[in-house]
């Protein structure tokens, strides 16, 4: 029984369950495969293993797709790719499964286990109790045709169990180097549930083996079933199913939450529509999950795609667990916001000057005015969604200051530097340099440095005690309306 071969053509999967928001450690696992395939001209499979009709639904596999083409994957065979080895939805190939299913059967190396549950785990626990491994201790291995019979007369349900070899099974994990697997640890397990639905044991070799798969690169919590799925695999070849080669398997390392947990489901922050939602543009997303086992030198975190595929190598993933660090994440978006041309970021921002996500009326939204502050934003920006938050006073009739906002700025004597600021912004120029001036020169009346003078204007205009700089700001806002902000402000502060 072969291996995979180094100079075989590369072909690798990706097989999710479309149940739920994908998850970013799934994503991470996408981008490894994807990686590995285009590095090394290969194939990307991308396979929905969609068997468990409970959890499945067809709103997630849509939410997948989207996914997929959202972060910029490419692949070759599958869902709308199409490809040889079409259908790529494990739902539609249940007939195949349980063909293979019948053929071991006939080969002796499967059969059918009639122990009921709680047999099973009655057997289980009293192996416990004596120390010894709890697995399935294989006592419809050897059953003889009067047994069957039996149990077949008593109306007993069955389910198809592989039978493992006796011997240990030794693999080179891609990532984790030569580990051996001793047989009392890898009993007997079901591939055919009593109802006679496939499962996911059975599945995704079978497919794996169909689709001549010579990679398998997956999430370490699936390494205790890599020694079941070599040995399904030589079966496989010796019934005559697929090519007759094993692919070579690397664990990617678990992805950690917080407290030392790893990232579920649950977590806020595994949510991949969360990400989209903030505004992550996918290459700020993917480079900051590469990061997650692997890097592409020991001084460089940001880079871009095209970068990783021309560095990707499996063997350079660290085994370690990888921690998401939120603000890590989020600050390597920002590199990659502020890496964006000018107009590409004005595009990207789109989505977020619109409703329902921007505050003001679609009639207000002025192109002009947005662009002419847009290279002073993309500066600024951590994700996209900061965008409405930095340019709203421009489209509002007024701006929309908070209490704390208020407060902080409109401090004892702000309603007579207030003043004094409008009498010179009234007789200036209105240009960015000598508004700074005008403002600068109030200041000095009062006794206040430049930040000073500044605060209370700034929230009279724009509502905020930070934001875009703010004689920028003042310049594209025009005389007129920064002029009537200020004087709302200073009967705010006189009522």
């Amino acid at each position: 029984m072969a291996s995979a071969s180094s100079s075989a053509p590369v072909r690798v999967r990706f097989c999710p369950s479309p149940t739920g928001n994908p998850h970013v450690g799934l994503v991470r696992t996408a981008l490894f495969n994807w990686a590995y395939a285009r590095h090394h001209g290969g194939t990307l499979v991308f396979r929905i293993e969609d068997t468990d009709a409970a959890r499945d639904s067809e709103e997630s596999y849509t939410q997948l797709l989207d996914a997929m083409r959202w972060l910029g994957f490419d692949w070759d065979e599958g869902p709308e790719a199409g490809g040889p080895h079409a259908p790529y939805r494990q739902s539609q190939r249940m007939d195949l499964y349980r063909e293979v299913a019948e053929k071991l059967l006939e080969a002796g190396r499967a059969y059918r286990c009639y122990c009921t549950a709680e047999e099973l785990e009655e057997r289980r626990e009293a192996a416990r109790k004596a120390g010894r491994p709890s697995g399935y201790d294989g006592k419809c291995r050897t059953l003889t045709a009067e047994q069957i019979a039996g149990y077949e007369a008593e109306g007993r349900a069955s389910i198809v169990r592989f039978r493992m070899p006796d011997e240990p099974i030794t693999f080179t994990d891609l990532v984790r180097g030569e580990l051996t697997f001793a047989p009392e640890n890898v009993t007997d397990y079901g591939i055919v549930r009593a109802n006679g639905a496939p499962l996911y044991t059975l599945v995704n070799p079978v497919d794996d083996a169909l689709m001549e798969i010579t990679h398998v690169l997956r999430g370490e919590d699936l390494l205790s079933s890599t020694p079941r799925q070599i040995a399904l695999y030589r079966a496989l070849a010796e019934i005559g199913v697929g090519g007759g080669t094993v692919p070579a398997f690397g664990h990617l390392p678990y992805v950690m939450g917080e407290g030392n947990k790893k990232l579920s489901k649950r977590d806020p922050q595994a949510s991949l529509n969360l990400y989209r939602e903030r505004g992550f543009l996918p290459e700020g997303l993917l480079n900051y999950l590469s990061l997650l086992g692997w890097s592409l030198s020991a001084d460089r975190d940001v880079f871009s795609l095209e970068e990783m595929v021309e560095a990707f190598d499996i063997s350079a993933v660290n085994a370690n667990p990888a921690r998401f660090d939120l603000k890590k994440a989020e600050a390597i978006n920002a590199d990659h916001i502020r890496l964006l041309d000018v107009k590409a970021f004005i595009e990207a921002c789109e989505p977020w000057l619109k409703a329902p996500h921007a505050p003001w009326a679609p009639e207000a939204f002025d192109a002009a005015a947005f662009e002419a502050l847009a290279p002073l934003a993309q500066t600024r920006l951590t994700v996209l969604s900061d965008i409405t938050a930095n340019v709203d006073f421009l489209f509002l009739d007024q701006p929309v200051a908070d209490e704390a906002s208020w407060a902080k700025a409109m401090k004892p004597g702000a309603d007579a530097l207030l003043a004094s600021v409008r009498t010179r912004l009234a007789e200036a120029d209105w240009d960015a340099e000598t508004l700074k001036a005008a403002v600068l020169a109030a200041g000095e009346e009062h006794g206040l440095k430049l930040g000073k003078a500044q605060a209370p204007l700034r929230v009279a205009v724009t509502g905020r005690t930070v934001g875009l700089p703010l004689f920028e700001s003042l310049e594209v806002l025009g005389r007129e309306r920064t002029l009537a902000r200020v004087d709302a402000a200073l009967a705010k502060l006189a009522g």
